[in-house]
């Protein structure tokens, strides 16, 4: 069975075994991906209607500077822009979004569909690609970055 990657880039994936690695190179775990926001408790609230629940916060308590949301073993970071420049010296921001969160479902049109109701901007309408296999739609989260909602065909 292929999976979404070899099935978008048409199945050309490369695997690569763990004797390619150099064996000074630490190992990596518990990948996950961060976002930034101007409102984070809206942006936590959005990521909550797909199932995401918090697993961790900072600071514990008052207004929430970063924090981590769980869904099926994936981990969502969301932090403010102040506490990024303040505590890291980042500058996230600028043109364009360079990121953007998937998630799988079992029905593409119906789950657009819901959250379109629910305030979420629409940016693709749902079609299939990659050969009639996959079926995908785009909506913003409450910061404009992307969230594909797909369906693998089988």
């Amino acid at each position: 069975m292929m999976s979404r990657r070899d099935l978008v880039q048409g199945g050309m994936a490369v695997l690569a075994s763990a004797n390619d690695a150099v064996a000074t190179t630490p190992a990596f775990r518990s990948p996950q991906v961060n976002l930034y926001s101007r409102d984070l408790p809206r942006a936590v609230s959005f990521y909550r209607q797909f199932g995401f629940v918090e697993t961790f916060r900072t600071p514990e308590t008052g207004p929430i500077a970063h924090i981590e949301l769980k869904l099926d073993g994936f981990t969502l970071g969301i932090a403010t822009f102040e506490a990024a420049t303040k505590t890291h010296k980042l500058h996230p921001g600028g043109a364009g979004h360079w990121a953007e969160i998937v998630v799988r479902t079992d029905d593409v049109d119906k789950a657009v569909k819901a959250l379109i109701e629910k305030g979420a901007p629409l940016i693709t309408a749902p079609h299939d690609f990659a050969g009639g296999m996959l079926r995908a739609g785009w909506i913003a989260d409450p910061d404009g970055n992307p969230v594909q909602i797909y369906q693998q065909k089988m």
